[in-house]
């Protein structure tokens, strides 16, 4: 006895349809009235509209049905379908290859968005909004740094880390003072966090104290 496994199928173009349209669409090849061949063509864009109701949401969806049929039939249908078929070529073209950014990191840990933020930053003419975007880019940097490596930093490394990234066009605002690390990993407070953060029970016990309340003045 011979088992039929799908690994030895023929592989399915359009595998959201599934196996049994497929070989109803190859039924449809078989078939030698015109008339009969485009009628169960018919019926079987039906079927695959129903079997793919989210392609409704599509533009001219039949027209995309159709397309489908004869991207499952491997454009070996010959039928009256009321739309131009697909141009295979474009189908099976290569997507254009992507560009990457090949430049170097100095520093991996800070990306390439801080010294992006510092060559801009160091573009600007000295003055309390360079002084101020200099602060922010020193936090957002000892945070990154922490994020990559939980330890602790000295704040000596990330001033170093700016002057060296900024070819020492910018420099420490005066009177500037880096944040804590508590302050720049605290995770953010949740929406359920309230009044009672100690003992489960202070929660319930604070309610069962409003109720008293709410009896004693009522008179019972």
């Amino acid at each position: 006895m011979s088992f039929d496994y799908n690994t030895q199928r023929k592989r399915m173009s359009l595998p959201e349809y599934g196996r049994n349209v497929q070989k109803m669409i190859e039924h449809v090849k078989s078939i030698k009235d015109p008339e009969e061949r485009n009628q169960a063509a018919r019926t079987i864009i039906q079927i695959m509209g129903n079997l793919n109701p989210t392609l409704r949401e599509v533009t001219d969806f039949r027209h995309k049905l159709w397309d489908h049929l004869m991207i499952i039939a491997d454009f070996d249908l010959n039928v009256d379908s009321p739309y131009p078929a697909p141009d295979r070529t474009k189908l099976d073209a290569k997507p254009n290859r992507v560009p990457y950014h090949n430049g170097e990191i100095k520093y991996a840990h800070y990306g390439q968005i801080v010294p992006a933020l510092i060559e801009e930053a160091a573009k600007m003419e000295d003055g309390e909004e360079k002084d101020y975007l200099t602060a922010l880019i020193l936090n957002q940097m000892k945070k990154d740094y922490l994020t990559w490596n939980k330890a602790q930093v000295a704040d000596e490394i990330i001033i170093r880390d700016l002057l060296v990234l900024s070819g020492n066009r910018l420099k420490v605002p005066e009177n500037f003072k880096m944040s804590d690390v508590r302050d720049l990993l605290a995770p953010p407070k949740s929406k359920t966090q309230g009044k009672y953060q100690g003992r489960p029970q202070d929660k319930y016990q604070g309610r069962a104290g409003k109720q008293n309340k709410k009896k004693h003045k009522n008179g019972y």
